[in-house]
């Protein structure tokens, strides 16, 4: 039977434990909150934009751009792979990794360049481990990642594109589906291909009132400010969505983590109360004995 003491002191060190957990629950539900909200606008954001780009095509306007075309034969490839600056988020950074062993694999089996760029701690010491050499790494990013830091990735983005130096940008992150569904994702968001999400196209085909615009100065300037727009939503939406799966993962974990610790805390009160009753029967015998010995 395990020490009455050594049991009690254990019970207090979770129960401190449990506190701490607890709180980081808190936190991180408030910062999920905060996320979710910011993301709800992004993605507001951005289906305006497709629905322009889907007034600007019925209006008889051919949609080019160099962003939109797809290129044959890339030559050279950029990954950014969106992880955590900090752990105990469950297996947030370990599914990201995990997607994104095999893009790499496969574009390096047929491309000859294939730069990796990481936002997160987790993510350059993952692929570090992993032998995977990064270029370019980012620490700044945490739960409300700032649209003018996101902004200066995009458009050197942006220059590399139309440069020619890259051919094409994927990007690996969790995508928010819902507080109980996260999904580790490969986006390929140059060349844009479509502004438009399968949804707009889906309602813009189900039919509807038609709505006749006019643009000023045309409609090609306009597309020339939505395309690099577009880009920059997109991205920042990614993320985004990063930072509210992160919080999720965290919130999820670390209640996890309260309840199991109020499990030992149980279990160790159980085990506690059976030991001191053991000593407190082991001391009556002996004070037994040493009457009886005495009038003996």
């Amino acid at each position: 039977m395990a020490n009455a003491r050594a049991l009690d002191k254990r019970r207090k060190s979770i129960r401190n434990i449990r506190k701490i957990t607890r709180t980081m629950e808190l936190i991180a539900t408030a910062r999920y909150k905060k996320a979710m909200d910011r993301a709800a606008a992004v993605t507001a954001y951005t289906d305006r934009l497709s629905k322009i780009v889907s007034s600007l095509a019925e209006a008889g306007t051919e949609v080019q751009h160099p962003l939109l075309e797809k290129r044959e034969n890339p030559e050279a490839v950029r990954v950014l792979v969106l992880s955590s600056n900090r752990g105990l988020c469950g297996g947030y950074n370990a599914s990201v990794l995990r997607a994104t062993m095999p893009l790499i694999r496969e574009l390096k089996g047929s491309i000859d360049k294939v730069d990796v760029d990481v936002s997160g701690k987790r993510g350059i010491n993952g692929l570090k481990f992993r032998g995977v050499a990064t270029d370019q790494t980012y620490l700044q990013f945490e739960d409300q990642p700032a649209y003018a830091e996101v902004e200066k990735i995009a458009d050197r983005y942006l220059e590399q594109y139309i440069a020619g130096e890259i051919d094409r940008l994927d990007v690996v992150y969790t995508k928010f589906i819902s507080t109980s569904r996260q999904v580790a994702t490969v986006q390929t968001l140059l060349p844009l291909g479509s502004l438009s999400d399968d949804d707009d196209e889906r309602e813009t085909s189900a039919g509807g009132p038609s709505v006749e615009y006019e643009f000023l100065p045309s409609a090609e300037s306009i597309l020339e400010e939505v395309v690099p727009t577009s880009f920059k939503a997109k991205l920042f939406k990614c993320f985004l969505d990063s930072a509210v799966s992160e919080q999720v993962a965290r919130m999820i974990a670390m209640k996890g983590a309260t309840e199991s610790a109020g499990d030992m805390i149980k279990q160790l009160s159980m085990t506690y109360n059976r030991a001191r009753q053991s000593q407190i029967t082991g001391e009556i015998m002996e004070i037994i004995g040493g009457v009886e010995a005495l009038e003996g």
